[in-house]
Protein backbone atom coordinates (compact mmCIF):
# COMPACT_ATOMS: atom_id res chain seq x y z
CA UNK A 1 0.00 0.00 0.00
CA UNK A 2 1.22 3.64 -1.14
CA UNK A 3 2.59 5.92 1.49
CA UNK A 4 -0.52 8.19 1.67
CA UNK A 5 0.91 12.01 3.20
CA UNK A 6 -0.85 14.34 5.68
CA UNK A 7 -3.08 15.80 3.10
CA UNK A 8 -4.17 12.68 1.73
CA UNK A 9 -2.25 12.54 -1.52
CA UNK A 10 -0.40 9.31 -2.86
CA UNK A 11 3.14 10.57 -3.93
CA UNK A 12 3.75 7.83 -6.46
CA UNK A 13 0.56 8.66 -8.08
CA UNK A 14 1.17 12.24 -7.82
CA UNK A 15 4.23 11.23 -9.65
CA UNK A 16 2.64 9.41 -12.43
CA UNK A 17 0.49 12.00 -13.22
CA UNK A 18 3.19 14.31 -13.77
CA UNK A 19 5.42 12.35 -15.90
CA UNK A 20 1.80 11.58 -17.94
CA UNK A 21 0.96 15.53 -18.17
CA UNK A 22 4.89 16.29 -19.24
CA UNK A 23 5.12 13.32 -21.58
CA UNK A 24 5.28 13.81 -25.36
CA UNK A 25 2.75 11.92 -27.48
CA UNK A 26 5.37 9.33 -28.24
CA UNK A 27 6.49 8.56 -24.75
CA UNK A 28 2.99 8.31 -23.97
CA UNK A 29 2.64 5.57 -26.17
CA UNK A 30 5.77 3.84 -24.96
CA UNK A 31 3.71 4.72 -21.24
CA UNK A 32 1.04 2.33 -22.65
CA UNK A 33 2.82 -0.60 -23.96
CA UNK A 34 5.07 -0.46 -20.83
CA UNK A 35 1.65 -0.54 -19.05
CA UNK A 36 0.39 -3.37 -21.62
CA UNK A 37 3.82 -5.39 -21.16
CA UNK A 38 3.60 -5.40 -17.25
CA UNK A 39 0.29 -6.93 -17.60
CA UNK A 40 1.12 -9.85 -19.10
CA UNK A 41 3.71 -10.52 -17.07
CA UNK A 42 2.01 -10.54 -14.34
CA UNK A 43 -0.68 -12.29 -16.10
CA UNK A 44 2.16 -15.06 -16.51
CA UNK A 45 3.29 -14.75 -13.08
CA UNK A 46 -0.08 -15.36 -11.69
CA UNK A 47 -0.90 -18.45 -13.88
CA UNK A 48 2.68 -19.75 -13.19
CA UNK A 49 2.82 -19.12 -9.14
CA UNK A 50 -0.99 -19.56 -8.07
CA UNK A 51 -3.28 -20.30 -10.96
CA UNK A 52 -5.14 -17.88 -9.34
CA UNK A 53 -7.96 -17.86 -12.59
CA UNK A 54 -9.27 -14.30 -11.40
CA UNK A 55 -5.90 -12.34 -11.06
CA UNK A 56 -5.24 -13.92 -14.39
CA UNK A 57 -8.35 -12.77 -15.73
CA UNK A 58 -7.68 -9.10 -14.27
CA UNK A 59 -4.70 -8.68 -15.67
CA UNK A 60 -5.36 -10.03 -19.09
CA UNK A 61 -8.37 -7.26 -18.94
CA UNK A 62 -5.95 -4.66 -18.08
CA UNK A 63 -3.81 -5.69 -21.22
CA UNK A 64 -6.55 -5.54 -23.95
CA UNK A 65 -8.14 -2.51 -22.66
CA UNK A 66 -4.27 -1.24 -23.31
CA UNK A 67 -4.71 -2.39 -26.36
CA UNK A 68 -8.14 -1.08 -27.45
CA UNK A 69 -6.46 2.54 -26.34
CA UNK A 70 -3.51 1.88 -28.35
CA UNK A 71 -6.24 0.74 -31.32
CA UNK A 72 -8.29 4.16 -30.71
CA UNK A 73 -5.06 6.55 -30.63
CA UNK A 74 -4.38 5.91 -33.99
CA UNK A 75 -4.31 8.47 -36.91
CA UNK A 76 -5.90 6.74 -40.05
CA UNK A 77 -4.69 9.43 -41.95
CA UNK A 78 -1.34 8.18 -41.37
CA UNK A 79 -0.36 4.91 -43.74
CA UNK A 80 1.47 3.44 -40.76
CA UNK A 81 -1.58 3.43 -38.71
CA UNK A 82 -3.91 0.61 -41.13
CA UNK A 83 -0.45 -1.59 -40.22
CA UNK A 84 -0.31 -1.06 -36.42
CA UNK A 85 -3.99 -1.41 -36.66
CA UNK A 86 -3.70 -4.96 -38.01
CA UNK A 87 -0.84 -5.97 -35.49
CA UNK A 88 -3.14 -4.73 -32.76
CA UNK A 89 -6.36 -6.37 -33.87
CA UNK A 90 -3.82 -9.64 -34.01
CA UNK A 91 -2.67 -8.93 -30.53
CA UNK A 92 -6.27 -8.50 -29.11
CA UNK A 93 -7.35 -11.46 -30.67
CA UNK A 94 -4.44 -13.28 -29.21
CA UNK A 95 -5.07 -11.89 -25.71
CA UNK A 96 -9.12 -12.60 -25.63
CA UNK A 97 -7.99 -16.02 -26.79
CA UNK A 98 -5.62 -16.62 -23.98
CA UNK A 99 -8.15 -15.40 -21.33
CA UNK A 100 -10.94 -17.72 -22.53
CA UNK A 101 -8.77 -20.94 -23.04
CA UNK A 102 -6.64 -19.71 -19.68
CA UNK A 103 -3.62 -20.93 -22.06
CA UNK A 104 -1.07 -17.92 -21.95
CA UNK A 105 1.14 -19.99 -23.97
CA UNK A 106 1.00 -16.92 -26.88
CA UNK A 107 1.50 -14.11 -24.48
CA UNK A 108 5.82 -14.22 -24.28
CA UNK A 109 5.60 -13.71 -28.44
CA UNK A 110 3.13 -10.76 -27.98
CA UNK A 111 5.10 -9.42 -24.92
CA UNK A 112 8.23 -9.73 -26.70
CA UNK A 113 7.02 -7.60 -29.78
CA UNK A 114 5.12 -4.81 -27.79
CA UNK A 115 8.82 -4.42 -25.91
CA UNK A 116 10.34 -4.23 -30.06
CA UNK A 117 7.37 -1.77 -30.45
CA UNK A 118 8.27 0.18 -27.22
CA UNK A 119 11.93 0.56 -27.80
CA UNK A 120 11.23 2.27 -30.82
CA UNK A 121 8.95 4.66 -29.59
CA UNK A 122 11.44 5.77 -26.81
CA UNK A 123 13.77 6.30 -29.31
CA UNK A 124 11.47 8.38 -31.40
CA UNK A 125 11.10 10.38 -28.14
CA UNK A 126 14.74 11.11 -27.27
CA UNK A 127 15.26 12.04 -31.29
CA UNK A 128 12.29 14.45 -30.48
CA UNK A 129 13.33 16.01 -27.67
CA UNK A 130 17.34 15.95 -28.99
CA UNK A 131 15.76 17.77 -31.87
CA UNK A 132 13.85 20.30 -29.80
CA UNK A 133 16.98 20.56 -27.45
CA UNK A 134 19.01 21.52 -30.72
CA UNK A 135 16.24 24.43 -31.56
CA UNK A 136 16.73 26.52 -28.34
Amino acid sequence: VGRIDMIGTDPRKEYLKQEVMTASPAELVAMLYSACIKNLKLAVMASEDTRDICAINNYLIKAQKVIIELMNSLDMNIELSGQLLNVYEFMLKELRSANVKKDLSNIEPITTMLESMRETWYSVAQQQRRSMAEGF
